[in-house]
C-alpha cells in the first residue's frame, strides 16, 4: 500500500525527482510480484512435490511388504530405541532376534526393532521387508507425503517473495547510492561559493 500511496504522492509534487517516482513502481512492481507469482510458484512447486512424493509413496507400497514376526529373545544392547519412522518419532522400540517368513516364501531371522517395551518369545509384531525378506523401514504414507509437499510449496512461495523483495531491496540501493553520488558532485561544484552570497566577493 505505500508503493500506491509513493506513486500517487509523487504524482503531480513539485519536488518530485524522477528517482522518486521510479523507486515508487519498483516498489509498487514487487509488491505486485509478491503477491501474484510467489503464490504461482508455490502451488507449481508443491503441485511437482506432491505428484512425485505420492509416486515415490505407490512405489514403496508396491516394493515393501508388512509380514509378522515372531520373537525368540531379546537382543543384547541397548534396550530401547526411538523409531525414527514414527510420526511423533517418539514411539520407543526394543531390540529383539526375531523370526519370520519372507514374501517368496523363505523363513527369515535377524534383529530388528519391535513395537514392544517388554517383549517376551513369541510374541508377536508388524515388521516391513523388502521383496527377499529384508527388514525395511517402513513406507511412506500419501498423508505425510502431502504435508511435506504442502512444506515445500510453502517454501517455494516464501522463497520466490523473499528474492523479490531482495531484488527491490537491492535496486533501491544502488539509486540511493547514485543520488548521493550527484549530491556529492554538486556539492564539490557548489562547496567555493558556499556562504559567500551577499559578502560583496
Amino acid at each position: 500500500m505505500r508503493a500506491i500511496g509513493g506513486i500517487w504522492r509523487w504524482r503531480h509534487n513539485p519536488l518530485r525527482r524522477g528517482t522518486d517516482l521510479v523507486e515508487a513502481w519498483v516498489a509498487l512492481s514487487a509488491l505486485l510480484l509478491i503477491l501474484l507469482v510467489a503464490p504461482v510458484v508455490g502451488s507449481v512447486v508443491g503441485a511437482l512435490a506432491q505428484g512425485a512424493l505420492q509416486q515415490s509413496v505407490r512405489a514403496q507400497h508396491a516394493s515393501r511388504h508388512g509380514v509378522t514376526a515372531t520373537v525368540v529373545r531379546r537382543a543384547t544392547g541397548s534396550p530401547l530405541d526411538v523409531d525414527p519412522e514414527t510420526a511423533n518419532g517418539r514411539e520407543a522400540r526394543t531390540r529383539v532376534v526375531a523370526a519370520w517368513t519372507a514374501p517368496d516364501g523363505t523363513a527369515r531371522r535377524g534383529t530388528v526393532l519391535a513395537g514392544l517395551r517388554t517383549p517376551h518369545p513369541g510374541d508377536r509384531f508388524a515388521i516391513w521387508t523388502d521383496g527377499h525378506g529384508r527388514p525395511v523401514a517402513r513406507p511412506l504414507d500419501p498423508a505425510t507425503a502431502t504435508t511435506h509437499a504442502v512444506l515445500a510449496g510453502l517454501g517455494a512461495a516464501l522463497f520466490s517473495a523473499g528474492a523479490v523483495e531482495g531484488g527491490r531491496r537491492l535496486v533501491v540501493w544502488h539509486m540511493v547510492r547514485r543520488r548521493y553520488a550527484r549530491w556529492d558532485r554538486a556539492w564539490e561544484r557548489a562547496g567555493p561559493d558556499w556562504g559567500r552570497t551577499g559578502a560583496g566577493s
